[in-house]
């Protein structure tokens, strides 16, 4: 199997580097100040991918915190993955022209599948389907709606799309340190080819070895756990490489 990939999370809002509970906009921790020094020391322990998500841009439909990403892009070497707010192809391809590895399709993957196929298509290995479920359903909108499809079942329908990967966040569990559902993420990427990365609840170097374990797993996103100190960048990576 290929290695197990961890993805430190810098979640922007108004600006700055954030922590939310259950998607929760009124339940903001502000972590740091300076998007683009955080970047740069994620950078210097070692990971190899950033996921960076405009909570702002999120629930507004469109870009809202791009200066914080330029920040971020500067502060790194790595690959950035980025999601929120992405819902047309000029906004994919001018993330992408300004230097991020990858574009993440929330909202629009539910609302709009023949765009969000099309931009895969487009852009190959460059488009990744995030799917946000609360109860096994696809919530929208920055988690303020929750639809009436499956999370399995919009995964599946992307199998032949060409994506990059499937970022599966259980909604629930997001910035709790409740630990992550490891049997909901597990079930998703047995189905599927496409590399599915677990978000959501990630608590312990335990959650990052249980994933493992569980085969087919592509990664994880880790969040607050890195934040509080509960785990480290070194007792990460060392789980995700033994």
């Amino acid at each position: 199997m290929s290695l197990f990939q961890l993805y430190p999370a810098i979640d922007l809002k108004a600006g700055k580097v954030v922590r939310l509970k259950r998607g929760d906009m009124d339940q903001a921790t502000v972590y740091a100040e300076d998007p683009g020094a955080q970047a740069a020391a994620f950078d210097a322990a070692g990971f190899d991918w950033l996921h960076v998500v405009d909570l702002d841009g999120a629930f507004a439909g469109k870009p809202a915190n791009a200066e914080a990403v330029a920040a971020i892009l500067k502060g790194t070497k790595r690959p950035v993955q980025l999601g929120g707010g992405i819902r047309d192809m000029a906004t994919v391809e001018a993330w992408l022209m300004r230097g991020i590895a990858r574009v993440i399709l929330g909202s629009a993957a539910v609302k709009d599948p023949a765009f969000a196929r099309a931009a895969c298509k487009a852009f190959p290995g460059k488009v990744a389907v995030g799917i946000d479920a609360k109860d096994g359903m696809v919530a929208t909108e920055g988690w303020a709606e929750v639809s009436s499809v499956s999370a399995l079942d919009l995964a599946l329908s992307f199998e032949d799309a060409g994506a990059a990967a499937i970022i599966h966040t259980d909604i629930d569990r997001d910035g709790m340190l409740g630990g992550v559902n490891v049997a909901a993420t597990a079930e998703i990427a047995a189905r599927l080819t496409t590399p599915v990365i677990a978000s959501g609840g990630v608590a312990g170097v335990q959650d990052i070895i249980d994933l493992k374990a569980a085969g087919h797993v592509a990664g994880t996103i880790i969040g607050r756990a890195l934040y509080d100190g509960r785990l480290t960048a070194a007792e990460a990576m060392a789980a995700a490489r033994a």
